[in-house]
């Protein structure tokens, strides 16, 4: 069985556990860990985990929204870092004490009965991957902080069961916004965050009988709403909009079975 719960989901703070049982075992990996130690401790409290039962971290990129506490979670509880070599570079190089593990597109990673598949995408960081991540019998894609969706990224995406998909910002809330003229053409450019048009776009693309979950995420506090993207999102995979799910701030999003 394949699940994933979103810890929180926003410019705030970005984390995801993914979890995999087989024949009694249990593999977690967190995804992000980009709040305070406390704050994810307490996090993963309300999802009924412990730090000490998460097998592997995966940092997507250096934005402080995403890596947060890795270095000090990590070092806390002995448990290895995964991350692009520029992402680690990005971050000044640090010590990880021996736990660090460079990822690349296209590698995969065994963490105990998940399989772990980065992909590169285009966002303004330094080496970002995004990851596709399977039991063997189901599939769950996570794609947050992009510009654009591009024919690699796409291919990374098909056959999917779920898909975790960044929701950032509505283009006309961003563009009559107070953010300062540079903000609005790096939020809203080919490196930086996907609009609610642009999400719902790649959400229709890679609609297929078999995706039980669209999960949004990564929604813009100031240039956006949840019943925006839920009506969106409804639209581009015909279904109601009362069924779709957006991960917010404060609570992330339930447990999501595949």
């Amino acid at each position: 069985m394949l699940r994933f719960r979103s810890l929180g989901s926003g410019s705030t703070g970005n984390a995801t556990v993914v979890e995999a049982v087989s024949d009694g075992r249990t593999s977690r990996l967190l995804i992000d860990c980009g709040f305070a130690l406390r704050h994810l401790d307490a996090r993963l409290a309300r999802a009924g985990l412990a730090a000490g039962d998460i097998d592997a971290i995966f940092v997507t990129h250096e934005h402080g929204d995403h890596i947060g506490c890795a270095h000090a979670l990590s070092r806390r509880d002995r448990i290895p870092v995964w991350m692009s070599e520029g992402t680690w570079l990005a971050t000044g190089g640090r010590d990880f004490e021996g736990r660090l593990k460079l990822a690349r597109d296209g590698a995969d990673i065994h963490v105990g009965d998940l399989v772990v598949q980065p992909f590169t995408v285009p966002h303004d960081a330094r080496e970002p991957l995004q990851l596709r991540c399977t039991d063997g019998a189901r599939c769950l894609g996570v794609l947050t902080d992009l510009g654009h969706a591009t024919p690699h990224v796409l291919a990374q995406l098909t056959r999917l069961d779920a898909l975790l998909l960044e929701f950032n910002h509505d283009s006309d809330m961003l563009a009559a916004s107070a953010y300062p003229p540079f903000l609005k053409l790096r939020v809203g450019g080919n490196y930086g965050h996907l609009s609610n048009a642009a999400a719902a776009a790649i959400a229709h693309a890679v609609h297929h009988d078999g995706l039980r979950h669209v999960l949004a995420a990564h929604l813009s506090e100031q240039n956006n709403r949840p019943d925006i993207v839920r009506r969106m999102l409804a639209d581009a995979l015909g279904a109601h909009e009362d069924e779709m799910l957006a991960a917010n701030a404060a609570d992330g999003s339930p447990w999501l079975d595949l």
